[in-house]
């Protein structure tokens, strides 16, 4: 727990000894000892369930499972593809394998990972004007279907670039940012608290990167709920 007090001391607004840890994984960590992250101190996850329109991760029931068995609060979360079709598109693809939500207290709202394009243009060949239209559609069709907003996960460079620092998402969506380092740094537009870390690549939590929730437990499990 030294990495964690040493955080809270440098963040004090993001990170407290209560701070719910958690990771996220994808079709890369097949097998999740989720009894083990339970032990480690975890109390939430990620999984990641699709992809653009074409691809669902194989390993998505299995990892949702388990991490429900071992009393994990979990959601799912999509990788965006804003060059191979519309938000609503792909949020209604999410939705139909395995993005949903529910408010059973251990369900988080699904989220949208949009972030540097693997496979070409940083920005998918997007105006500004256009990326922040696309990230609307898929938040407004998944709010249509839920009730409840997307996380969105993204990184402050990627969404600077890529959408002109757009603000008005924080109204809605709540915030998950990536930033490997000892402090959280400069959040996205509008934004004055990000409600979700991923503050490294690995860790003593398990499998997958790392993630601390702003809050306590209680707090945690409200969000789940929706309350």
């Amino acid at each position: 727990m030294k990495w964690l007090a040493a955080l809270a001391l440098a963040l004090p607004a993001i990170v407290s000894a209560a701070s719910p840890k958690g990771i996220d994984v994808s079709g890369y960590q097949p097998s999740v000892n989720w009894n083990t992250v339970k032990a480690n101190g975890g109390e939430f996850a990620f999984i990641k369930a699709t992809e653009g329109t074409g691809y669902t991760n194989p390993s998505f029931s299995s990892q949702y499972t388990g991490a429900t068995n071992a009393g994990l609060i979990r959601g799912g979360y999509h990788f965006a593809r804003p060059d191979v079709s519309s938000g609503a598109t792909q949020a209604n693809y999410f939705l139909a394998h395995g993005g949903g939500w529910s408010a059973d207290g251990i369900t988080l709202p699904g989220a949208l990972d949009i972030e540097y394009n693997p496979y070409g243009a940083t920005c998918y060949g997007l105006s500004h004007s256009a990326m922040v239209a696309w990230v609307k559609d898929f938040s407004n069709t998944y709010h249509s279907k839920t009730g409840r907003y997307p996380v969105i996960y993204t990184t402050t460079d990627w969404w600077t670039q890529c959408t002109g620092n757009a603000s008005g998402f924080q109204n809605d969506n709540p915030l998950w940012i990536a930033r490997y380092s000892s402090s959280i740094g400069t959040l996205p537009a509008g934004y004055s608290y990000a409600t979700f870390w991923q503050y490294a690549d690995s860790g003593s939590t398990g499998p997958g990167d790392q993630d601390i929730f702003n809050g306590d437990s209680a707090g945690l499990k409200r969000m789940a709920k929706g309350s």
